[in-house]
């Protein structure tokens, strides 16, 4: 049986462009390795950080992550590795980091998240899902004097609407759990934060009971070509054929490298606490320690931390080291509470040099779609690239007729 659209991968990305496409009137099926529920995406902080968060690669980022080693505080440990590939992907970042790349990411950060903020939104009020999701802001907080007051002069040039620097008895109010350490906070009020699991599982349901087909627990390891087109993909026992390809399975290039397709793209490992703590101790809204890369995300039942990028590791289990490191940068800023329940998570993303995702039609086979790339930020622009790819699949774009493309995907920048 010849199907419409396959979308191979069951992450965030892979649910909202079955979401779009469904949608748009088209027959879906979703393939994945594992129940959904083993993707990185069920790691997420679920803070929607498209605003005033900033890229990865900032300009000044090389420095300032060598003052957080030379403190024990840095979030991120790169492996001795000889792999070329990470090398030269090291290399690209580096060259990223610049001022005029900065200004361009965070304007397309800020023009796609909105976006997905509003289909976020309409999905639940039409659909009736239920994402634990509020637009409450973004609270920053700083444990450095200096990037607080470079913080403070930058919202200088900023519309005084969108952010509001608290004072100590306020920063208290909304992060009951801080102590006197913190240098002071900045409240940016356009971001939003809901729980990742609920919206994995609520799309999930919603797609299956509209008819989207799952197929689960079943890697795809082959992919063959005919006629400048993909005939079909492969598991150990099953071939699917469909029209339409999309490959959307994050860190993972193996159906790339069969395709002789070289992404500029590399695992970076992360790691997530999830607890329960005293109500009156839980932050009242999604709280970035910006000096420390540290997440802190409020939930109906519990509380998220998440930190820490591993580059140069293949290492799937949780490392005892990294979790302690957390947590010790994360209790030099609050007062001592115990965390109850914990639960310990890793994982990849998926994560280009200059923080823009792997979007648009393969230049060869023209039934293969790319949606992957999105690293850190899949929660975040997941329903902004489902509807890319639907206009591209139902539209029949090549990539440069979408101007989506053109802007957005780091193929073409």
């Amino acid at each position: 049986m010849k199907r419409d659209t396959i979308i191979i991968g069951a992450g965030v990305v892979g649910l909202m462009c079955a979401y779009s496409l469904h949608k748009a009137g088209r027959k879906v099926t979703i393939i994945d390795e594992g129940d959904i529920t083993n993707s990185t995406s069920f790691g997420n902080a679920g803070l929607l950080s498209a605003f005033d968060k900033g890229s990865l690669s900032y300009p000044g980022v090389i420095t300032n992550t060598m003052k957080q080693m030379l403190k024990g505080e840095s979030p991120v440990k790169i492996h001795p590795t000889l792999d070329f590939k990470l090398l030269k992907w090291l290399f690209k970042f580096a060259a990223s980091a610049n001022e005029t790349r900065f200004k361009r990411t965070i304007m397309l950060f800020e023009k796609y998240g909105e976006e997905t903020l509003h289909l976020y939104e309409k999905m639940q009020k039409k659909e009736g899902l239920d994402f634990d999701y509020h637009r409450t802001g973004m609270l920053s907080v700083f444990t450095e004097d200096a990037t607080y007051e470079k913080k403070l002069k930058e919202c200088e040039s900023k519309d005084p609407k969108n952010y509001k620097i608290l004072s100590k008895q306020e920063t208290k109010e909304y992060l009951p759990c801080g102590n006197e350490m913190i240098k002071g906070s900045i409240l940016f009020n356009r971001n939003a934060h809901f729980d990742p699991k609920r919206v994995m599982l609520e799309t999930k349901e919603f797609l299956q009971k509209e008819g989207v087909e799952f197929i689960l627990n079943e890697k795809i390891i082959d992919i063959k070509f005919e006629n400048k087109k993909v005939k079909s993909i492969s598991s150990l026992n099953n071939t699917y054929e469909a029209e339409n390809f999309v490959l959307s399975t994050g860190y993972q290039t193996l159906l790339a490298d069969i395709r002789k397709k070289s992404f500029m793209m590399t695992p970076a490992k992360g790691y997530s606490i999830t607890f329960t703590m005293p109500e009156v101790l839980k932050p009242k809204t999604s709280t970035l320690f910006s000096d420390l890369f540290i997440v802190m995300t409020p939930r109906r039942d519990s509380v998220r931390l998440t930190s820490k990028l591993e580059l140069g590791s293949t290492d799937t289990k949780v490392v005892k080291e990294q979790i302690d490191s957390i947590k010790a940068n994360f209790e030099k800023y609050t007062v001592p509470f115990e965390m109850q329940d914990i639960k310990e998570w890793s994982g990849f993303r998926p994560l280009t040099p200059n923080d823009m995702p792997l979007l648009g039609r393969d230049e060869k086979y023209k039934n293969l779609v790319y949606a992957m790339g999105l690293g850190w930020l899949g929660m975040t622009f997941a329903p902004s690239v489902g509807k890319i790819v639907k206009k591209m699949i139902t539209k029949d774009l090549d990539n440069k007729d979408s101007d989506d493309i053109l802007l957005f995907s780091g193929l073409y920048q």
